[in-house]
């Protein structure tokens, strides 16, 4: 049987600093295909190179991932700033509407670091563009040395509402997370709710309110040792079943409707 395909929003990067070259972290395919039970298809995301209609038609559901480009503060309304670094404009063209798309139409994303920040953009939420600049917050970037296993080892807790969704999938009101994110929720866009925070206050877990499909997002990184990790894999077994169930649905039509 052919597993459902979950598209696996990749990043640009210039490799030796001069050749361009669209990419998605090998733990983000590992993780959709060993524990969401999908099968993984890395989608270079430029609007020079597909619709959103035809991405909306190939993928079941979307992985909206992490990487070190921003969403460029004026899909928010706002000047850029050396604060706001990096950006990946042709990425915002695909995802963000993609996001609106996938809400609308009940198509089960589930968004991780910057994805997490697109999906709050999408719906008109703001960011801030320096967390460790903020009065009272902590600096939850990545280490700037040490191994991999180093960057990516859990930090800090996160605390999620009581009865919530996230409370019901992880089984508990305080997870221990890694963070990796230089940027952060502002201000929360229309329909999406926060369940989860970090000890300094910053939003850790969402979701679209009274969307029809799977829509949570995470700030941290779920796809380390997903397949280990008891937080990581519920969300990501969650995820594959939701993307399963509109694979199910959308094999007749009914719910593939651009």
């Amino acid at each position: 049987m052919t597993r459902p395909v979950v598209g696996i929003i990749g990043n640009h990067y210039l490799l030796n600093d001069d050749y361009p070259a669209h990419a998605g972290g090998m733990m983000n395919s590992l993780a959709v295909s060993d524990v969401a039970g999908c099968l993984p298809l890395v989608v270079p995301a430029d609007p020079r190179l597909m619709s959103v209609e035809e991405l909306l038609q190939v993928c079941d559901g979307f992985l909206l991932t992490g990487g070190r480009p921003n969403v460029h503060p004026e899909e928010y309304g706002e000047a850029w700033t050396e604060a706001h670094g990096d950006h990946d404009r042709a990425r915002d063209a695909i995802t963000l509407p993609v996001i609106r798309a996938c809400v609308e139409r009940g198509q089960p994303f589930l968004g991780i670091c910057r994805g997490f920040q697109e999906v709050n953009v999408a719906m008109g939420g703001t960011l801030y563009p320096e967390i460790r600049d903020l009065p009272g917050r902590d600096n939850h970037r990545m280490p700037p040395d040490g191994t991999l296993e180093e960057k990516f080892a859990l930090r800090h807790v996160v605390r999620v509402e009581e009865g919530g969704v996230f409370h019901r999938l992880f089984g508990a009101t305080e997870v221990l997370t890694n963070t990796l994110h230089g940027q952060g929720i502002k201000t929360a866009g229309s329909r999406i709710v926060i369940e989860g925070h970090a000890p300094d206050g910053t939003p850790e877990a969402i979701y679209v309110k009274n969307a029809p499909g799977f829509t949570l997002s995470v700030q941290w990184h779920p796809e380390w040792d997903a397949a280990n990790d008891p937080v990581s894999r519920p969300l990501f077994e969650a995820f594959g079943a939701a993307v399963r169930d509109w694979a199910s649905g959308a094999s007749d039509g009914q719910k593939r409707r651009a």
